[in-house]
């Protein structure tokens, strides 16, 4: 079954409250058990043979909603950092940036746009391999969207519960989240894949 990852080194981080944090981390948590309580339902109907009832079908389908919430707010806390550092420049992401998108600027720019669009969901840098090529995808639910086959390389959770809490904007929030990347780990996904 799954556990639910310890993020309490995030606490104090430079923009965003501690009540926000635990918060966000209390709603986290509630994805890895619910995961493992549809694990633990699925596998009972199934041992019970009631894999043609609704509930059967409907606990499937809702599935995706809490694994995927569950796995993309362990890649959203897993690519921040208190010790923020700038890209190096130097880095294969880096110069990925600036071959699919012509700059790391453009790159930015092109995230940032996603991620004011209206509505409420994630912003994810996607890799896919098969054209080797980098995207900013907007992703409106947890289990929706996803682009099959391409890997995650930085994500930025744009429901309410993110920023809201703290009475922030939209595009405060998104500025406070870029300074707090941690270019090492979505350089070292993106090798990792590559």
């Amino acid at each position: 079954m799954y556990e639910a990852k310890n993020y309490d080194h995030l606490l104090g981080i430079n923009g965003l409250s501690e009540n926000l944090m635990k918060n966000h981390f209390t709603l986290y948590q509630g994805y890895v058990t619910n995961t493992n309580k549809l694990i633990e339902s699925l596998m009972a109907m199934l041992q019970e043979g009631k894999t043609g009832l609704p509930e059967f079908a409907e606990l499937k389908r809702r599935f995706g909603w809490e694994f995927n919430g569950m796995r993309l707010h362990e890649y959203f806390f897993g690519a921040m950092t208190k010790d923020f550092k700038e890209l190096d420049k130097n880095s294969e992401l880096s110069k990925k940036f600036v071959k699919d998108f012509g700059s790391f600027e453009n790159w930015l720019n092109d995230f940032k746009a996603t991620a004011t669009m209206r509505g409420i969901g994630w912003v994810i840098t996607y890799y896919d391999k098969e054209i080797d090529h980098l995207m900013n995808v907007w992703i409106n639910e947890h289990d929706v969207g996803h682009l099959a086959g391409a890997s995650l390389i930085l994500n930025l959770d744009v429901f309410e519960h993110a920023f809201m809490l703290d009475g922030l904007k939209r595009p405060d929030y998104i500025e406070i989240f870029l300074k707090l990347i941690a270019w090492e780990e979505a350089n070292k996904r993106f090798l990792e894949i590559k």
